[in-house]
This record gives structure tokens, sequence and C-alpha cells, in this order.
């Protein structure tokens, strides 16, 4: 991965990026017209349905009682209400903790020190954030510690589970230097549980969950109805994101994201999670632009050396040591290990946020997966997007876990994953 000094200059292929976004959706929805019409509905029913079956994904949910299911009528839950306790919370985050370059075994070579030395007028890898973190109760005195197994989730929120027909109740508290929120993509929430701040015609009461400031707390309250949990053409779980919607640019830039399961009603083990898989891995594309984060004054002053910057937000050079192109936080192979066996029904949760830069391909070296019915070993995503991916590796080693994106290469978008006997 050595290479000349070319930096990538993401900020100026704004439009360029948007319209190569565009395209690939069009080209996408072409793809599936020309599918339908090259090959006959029966033989491509019939082969999703054996790849189906054999990865426990799917099932036949269709009719008039699976439509009336996810109708918008009345949640009625009959499952268990889960609490979890988390915290944002403000951290010093090292995008490369080892100061080497993990994928090519090497020091960093020049194109990656565009990134990650620190310096006159350059932060390098350290930086102030703020996390989700998880506490055992509502004293926030004991954080949860990790296991070695989840050390590779870095700066994601505590994974939050559940199955159809359960409630999730967050108890949320901010530690952090500036408001922020906990807002959830997919499940169910009233006006007092979104956790976004816009004028939706109410007041009061029904503001507070908007943003919680310094030292306070909030009670958030998700229902997960049928809706929100797998699709027809879904395995036995989902991934949704959560994130502070505060202020949601910044926020997230900060750190403030993580992910969320649903597993299908009867479906899930005690903790939420899907019986029928053996290993889970949540994963984070994303082009952490620190320039836009709440903490940049505080990062300039603390980690760069003199002289500073004048204008930090126009200063090109600058901007681009702070894009930090990571995978849940780190950059050049510096995430902990991520490990599986060879034969383990694997789940995948891959997901993206960030501007029109964030357009990424993650490519599994060594192993393929299916997604959606269909076999692959790069997926496509795009701000905000999630994508679930079933893997049975075979292939026993240490493979890239990358994005193909040429210019993310460069500038350190890869990981590493482990398939062992």
């Amino acid at each position: 991965m050595q290479g000349q000094d070319v930096r990538p200059r993401l900020r100026r292929v704004g439009i360029f990026g948007a319209i190569v976004a565009a395209a690939i959706a069009v080209i996408a929805g072409l793809g599936f017209t020309v599918a339908g019409l090259l090959w006959p509905v029966g033989s491509t029913a019939d082969a999703a349905t054996s790849a189906m079956q054999s990865m426990a994904m799917g099932r036949a949910v269709t009719g008039t009682p699976y439509w009336n299911d996810v109708a918008g009528t009345p949640f009625h839950g009959d499952g268990v209400t889960r609490t979890y306790y988390i915290s944002a919370d403000e951290v010093v985050w090292d995008y490369a903790p080892s100061h080497r370059n993990e994928i090519t075994g090497e020091p960093f070579d020049a194109v990656a020190d565009t990134y990650v030395k620190s310096g006159p007028g350059r932060i390098g890898s350290r930086y102030l954030k703020c996390i989700y973190r998880s506490y055992t109760n509502a004293s926030f005195t004991h954080r949860i510690t990790r296991p070695a197994d989840q050390a590779y989730l870095g700066l994601l929120g505590p994974v939050i589970r559940a199955e159809v027909g359960d409630t999730i109740k967050v108890i949320f508290r901010n530690t952090c230097p500036f408001p922020t929120s906990m807002h959830p993509h997919g499940v169910f929430y009233g006006k007092g549980s979104e956790g976004a701040p816009y004028d939706d015609g109410t007041k009061g009461k029904l503001k507070l969950d908007d943003g919680v400031p310094t030292g306070d707390r909030h009670t958030y309250t998700w229902p997960v109805p049928e809706r929100a949990g797998p699709g027809p053409g879904d395995g036995s779980s989902v991934m949704w994101m959560y994130h502070s919607h505060t202020d949601e640019v910044a926020d997230t830039y900060a750190g403030l994201i993580g992910p969320m399961e649903i597993t299908r009603r009867g479906d899930a083990r005690p903790d939420g999670s899907p019986k029928d898989v053996d290993k889970e891995f949540f994963v984070l594309y994303s082009v952490m632009n620190e320039t836009l984060s709440p903490f940049l004054a505080a990062n300039i002053k603390r980690f760069a050396a003199p002289p500073y910057p004048a204008h930090p937000d126009d200063d090109e050079e600058f901007g681009e040591s702070n894009l930090m192109h990571s995978i849940n936080g780190y950059v050049f192979g510096n995430q902990p290990m991520m490990t599986m066996h060879r034969g383990d029904h694997v789940r995948w949760y891959v997901m993206s946020m960030g501007t029109e830069v964030d357009l990424h391909t993650p490519h599994w070296h060594g192993n393929d997966a299916l997604v959606n019915g269909m076999r692959m070993d790069v997926v496509s995503l795009l701000p905000g997007t999630m994508v679930v991916a079933d893997m049975v590796p075979d292939n026993v080693g240490t493979w890239l876990f990358h994005c193909h994106v040429n210019d993310h290469i460069r500038a350190g978008m890869l990981t590493r994953y482990r398939v062992v006997d």
C-alpha cells in the first residue's frame, strides 16, 4: 500500500461524488430491471429461495396477515422491556494507536503521515471525541468494559439488541460539553423519544429529548413493532443505527453513533441476538471530518504544535489532514482483529455515515457473502445506509477488508479479519 504523496483533496470532489452516487443508483435500478427481463421469474425465485434457506435467510412472509402486521396498526408489546444505560462521554481517541501501518507492517509513509502525523499546524491521529458508552445501572458508576472479542467495535456505541414485540428503554446521560441526544432508525418512537430538534409543532416535555444538556439525563422509549424487524427477504435479524441528532453533522463527526439489532419474533436468544448466527460484526465506514467536530479548537490547542492554522475552516491542507478515513474509528489496519472460525455462520452489519465522499465499497478478501440472496464480495454504501451480509467462511487466514475506492485506500480505510480452524 505504499504510494506517492498524492493527496486525495476530497473536499474538492463534492459535486462529482454526488453525480457518481446518482449514477450508481440509476445503474443499480437498471440492473435489477434487466435481471428481471433476462431470467424467468420462477427460476429466479427458486434460486433465491434455495440460497436463503441454506443460510437460514428469509421466510415466506406474504399475504394479508403480514401486511396488516406492518400497516401501522397500534403496537401491542408482547415481549420484554430491555433497558440500557448509555452515557455520551468525552474521550481521547487514537485512530492509529499502534503508530504504524498494520496493513504493510511498516512505518507510516508520506501519504499516511498526511493524516496521522502531528506537528506544526497538524493534529495527528489523536482527537478529543464524544462517544456512547454502556454502564451497569442508572448510577452510571460502573462502566461496562467490552470483552476482547468486541474490541473491534472501536468508537461505536453499545450494540442495542431487541426482538420484535420488545420495548427498548434507554436511560441516557450526557457528560459531553455540548447538548447531545439519541435518535434511532427503524424502530417506533414518539415525539418525546425522537432525539431531533426541529419545528414539529411540539413543546414543553416533548422537546426535552431534542438536546440533553451537559450533566442532564433523558429516558428514551422505543417500541419494536413488526415493521422494525426483518422483512420477507431478510434473514433472522436486521440492523438499524442510532446517533445524536442535536447537531447531527457535528455530533456524528464527534463520534456519537452506534448499531442496533432487531431479531425476528421467536428467533432471538435471551440477549436479543439471532439464534441461527454464530458470530456477528458491526462495522462503520466513515470519513470522519474532524474539522467539523465541535472539539476542533480544543484539538488544535491540545495536539498540534504552533504555528496553528490562522483560518482552520479555509485551510485546505489542514482540512485534508483531518479527514480520517476510518473503520470503526481506526485507520491503516489499526482496528483490533475480527476473528471467526471456518464454517461459522457469520453475519456482518455494515453501515456508513457522512457526506458525498462517503460512497464506500467494502470488500472482503478471501471469502464472500450473501446479500439479499445474491453472492458478492463487495457491497455498496452511501451515507446513512446499512447492509446485512451473511458469510460462511471456508478460507482460513488473515484477510483484508477494505473500501475499494482508490482515494480511500490511500488514506487508510483498510482493516483485516481472521478465519481460524
